[in-house]
């Protein structure tokens, strides 16, 4: 079956970087956003962690967003909600500092580009943990702009996480095309290679590899940029 939609992560596949460096440097710049606030730090981290791991389990009853919020607000109260514009300010300007703790891959346009140019739809399968503006800023970094992808999850728009299948089964359904027509690329063997239990070809990218569960590589198609190009290209021929 031809392949008509192409499925992007973006955190270590378009965008270079060490997951642990990263995480490290935007917590910092967070802290220093919100501390004058009235908020500790270490507190902030593990609430930021414990809203995440609602956005994780949440079983679509309502948005990433909501689940998020939720929790966050039960730590802090009710008030805290207040700061959400605040938050959200962060998020579009201070946040763009973390660009630093990022590589950058000029392949990662190209490979986009010679998708768009084939008449492809173009994804943004990334995990929907980020506000919009903070998605949009990191397709920013990886030399792309928002309007490059037909879709890019964020919190907003999204119900669940990966690797929950139905949160790949949510982007199917708002670009409605089956799995058989689209091809998942990313760098997380758990994360996103689950695509391939949906029956969609799925291609590993290796060059920032994370495969916590030490899971055989050998059924995936893979390799960096270049053997993705080569891939690609042999598929939309």
């Amino acid at each position: 079956m031809e392949t008509k939609a192409v499925l992007f992560d973006l955190d270590g596949t378009l965008l270079p970087m060490d997951q642990e460096r990263f995480t490290k440097t935007y917590f910092q710049l967070l802290a220093a956003k919100l501390v004058p606030l009235g908020y500790d730090p270490a507190k902030l981290v593990d609430s930021i962690w414990a809203g995440t791991a609602a956005m994780v389990k949440n079983d679509g009853s309502c948005t990433n967003e909501e689940a998020f919020w939720r929790v966050f607000s039960q730590i802090y109260g009710e008030a805290s909600l207040k700061d959400k514009p605040y938050i959200d300010t962060f998020y579009a300007e201070e946040f763009n500092q973390a660009k630093a703790a990022c590589g950058f891959a000029p392949a990662a346009a190209e490979t986009v580009d010679l998708l768009r140019t084939a008449g492809k739809t173009v994804v943004l399968a990334t995990n929907p943990i980020f506000p919009a503006v903070a998605t949009q800023n990191r397709i920013r970094w990886a030399g792309l702009q928002p309007e490059s992808f037909r879709l890019y999850t964020t919190y907003e728009n999204s119900h669940y996480c990966k690797p929950n299948l139905k949160y790949y089964e949510e982007i199917l359904q708002n670009i409605g095309f089956q799995p058989e027509e689209c091809l998942m690329i990313g760098n997380d063997v758990t994360e996103d290679m689950v695509t391939a239990k949906l029956g969609m070809r799925v291609f590993l990218l290796t060059d920032c590899l994370i495969n916590q569960s030490g899971a055989d590589l050998s059924p995936y198609p893979q390799g960096g940029f270049q053997e993705l190009q080569a891939y690609l290209r042999e598929l939309i021929a």
